[in-house]
């Protein structure tokens, strides 16, 4: 059998060099470091929608949980609920209605106002009718 000995040329073209090797690991840090970031941003979005969601919800389940016309009030309530704390302020309506025929209801604005315990709030104002009062 015959063995060719190396040539002197084909020994420096083998691998990478230093300089190659760093440079790809520079673009893969740089990849990761956006990739990285952007998952980060989707997090942050993520928590921020899951905080807003369990406020509307909150505020939700308080409104529906008001007294009914014939109770409704104008007054102040307050509570808590699944750790997240609430008030409803229930004032006349500001505008001034002019009823053709005499009702027994007025409006009445309600403000459910839901406050989670890191600060983050959220109100929802709605319009009620509650009983009139006696004049």
């Amino acid at each position: 059998m015959f063995r060719s000995a190396p040539s002197k040329t084909d020994h420096g073209a083998a691998g990478f060099t230093l300089i190659e090797v760093v440079v790809t690991l520079a673009v893969i840090a740089a990849i990761l470091l956006s990739v990285g970031s952007l998952v980060a941003a989707a997090v942050r979005g993520t928590h921020a929608l899951d905080d807003h969601l369990v406020l509307v919800e909150t505020a939700r389940a308080i409104e529906t949980a008001l007294p009914g016309r014939n109770d409704l009030k104008v007054g102040t309530l307050s509570g808590e609920r699944d750790g997240q704390f609430w008030r409803v302020n229930v004032r006349p309506f500001p505008g001034r209605l002019e009823a053709q025929v005499p009702s027994p209801w007025v409006p009445l604005t309600a403000a459910v106002t839901v406050r989670t315990p890191d600060g983050a709030s959220l109100t929802v104002t709605t319009v009620r009718l509650g009983r009139r009062a006696p004049e």
